[in-house]
């Protein structure tokens, strides 16, 4: 059996690279024509590979507890042994070297070393397991990339106080940060604080299709939530507990450790379903409420001027204090982006879709202009992922 799921991880790698060779533009790229200095590599989520979701002292995360419960997920599958990354992690670091990679983006399960948040303590085999892996990826000459928060968080805090929901889950985050740039970052020299914020943040509070599966009609009908009102206290949060990770790195590490840190946001674009004016306003808006919703804050201070036309006094503002935090900005900023899609507008038009993450923003996303699709299918993810 080991050997057959050995066989199979070495098959699910070689196919992504063979998905990204048959790419149109694929043939005309060789290695040889990057810097010697450029990184490829590969990346994962703790929760998607790890498993061991109780062993050695870790807590159940939110994933943890949604997966469990029936109907969460259409096959009924759960992360409690996933990849056995947990057990097998120098098997796969090996396959990662055997593939001629330099760098790995993983992340780390937040219940794994703060199993109650900083109401309880540190785990020092979640320290211990963490730093079996940076220093393997070393040993192969693989830069080890460290995201601190990948959708997951400890129920502790969920049941606690709502996690994200609460302004108390700044102190939390930022109190995580602190214990993992100190037992790691000696040797990790990129850091970032989220991947995929907006995409928590949507389809937790808005679309419910996330832990902790909140939402309201017509986005979802959960047994709780505020689609209108929760994304965006939520979003409030993240961002400040950003900040609140970035200031401490800047403050108390980075001059000695050397390192960056930075976000990773998931990125689709948009572009005009007809080359109308309101089509092309609803472009700008579509792309202020999912991408600059989070990015701007960050590196201009406030959200999106789109977003305050509409939203008003529902978009939280941001106190002195709070943008002299958010003064500290960021390193760089990471791209998750998988599809393109054409925008159309809802403000003066009728007839637009209901429940879709674009409509506070008054525009309707699509992958088609009269049924001719953006551009073709591409990888696993082939049934919305359009290459354009």
């Amino acid at each position: 059996m080991a050997g057959k799921a050995s066989r199979m991880r070495q098959v699910v790698a070689v196919a992504s690279l063979l998905w990204l060779l048959l790419l149109p533009w694929a043939s005309a790229i060789r290695r040889s024509d990057f810097p010697a200095s450029f990184l490829f590599g590969t990346a994962t989520s703790s929760y998607q590979i790890e498993g061991a979701y109780l062993e050695d002292n870790k807590s159940l995360s939110n994933w943890d507890v949604f997966t469990h419960v029936p109907g969460s997920i259409k096959d009924g599958s759960t992360g409690n042994v996933a990849d056995d990354h947990y057990h097998r992690y120098e098997e796969d670091i090996e396959l990662m070297h055997s593939l001629g990679t330099n760098a790995y983006r993983f992340s780390i399960s937040w219940a794994r070393i703060l199993p109650k948040g900083r109401f309880g303590e540190v785990n020092q085999l979640g320290i211990e397991f963490y730093n079996k892996i940076i220093d393997s990826l070393l040993l192969k000459g693989i830069e080890p990339f460290v995201t601190l928060s990948h959708y997951d968080i400890p129920q502790e805090l969920e049941d606690r106080y709502g996690a994200w929901l609460s302004a108390e889950v700044q102190r939390d985050f930022g109190y995580f940060a602190d214990v993992c740039f100190a037992a790691f970052g000696d040797r990790v020299k990129y850091w970032t604080t989220f991947n995929e914020p907006n995409v928590a943040v949507l389809a937790g509070y808005m679309l419910g299709t996330y832990p902790p599966a909140r939402c309201t009609p017509p986005f979802g009908s959960c047994a709780r939530g505020d689609s209108d009102g929760e994304p965006y206290v939520a979003t409030h949060n993240v961002i400040l507990s950003h900040a609140t990770a970035v200031e401490l790195y800047r403050r108390k590490y980075q001059s000695k450790q050397k390192g960056s840190i930075g976000i990773v946001m998931y990125t689709t674009w948009y572009e005009p379903l007809t080359d109308t004016p309101e089509d092309r306003l609803a472009t700008e808006r579509a792309v202020a409420f999912t991408v600059s919703w989070f990015l701007d804050p960050i590196v201009y201070g406030d959200y999106p001027p789109e977003m305050r036309r509409l939203l008003g006094s529902q978009l939280p503002s941001f106190s002195p204090e709070e943008r002299r935090k958010l003064g500290y900005k960021l390193d760089f900023i990471g791209i998750n982006h998988y599809t393109t899609l054409y925008a159309m507008d809802c403000m003066f038009s009728s007839g637009c879709p209901l429940g879709q993450w674009t409509q506070h923003a008054l525009a309707a996303a699509t992958g088609e202009r009269n049924g001719v699709p953006i551009g073709p299918p591409g990888g696993p993810c082939s049934t919305w992922c359009l290459t354009a």
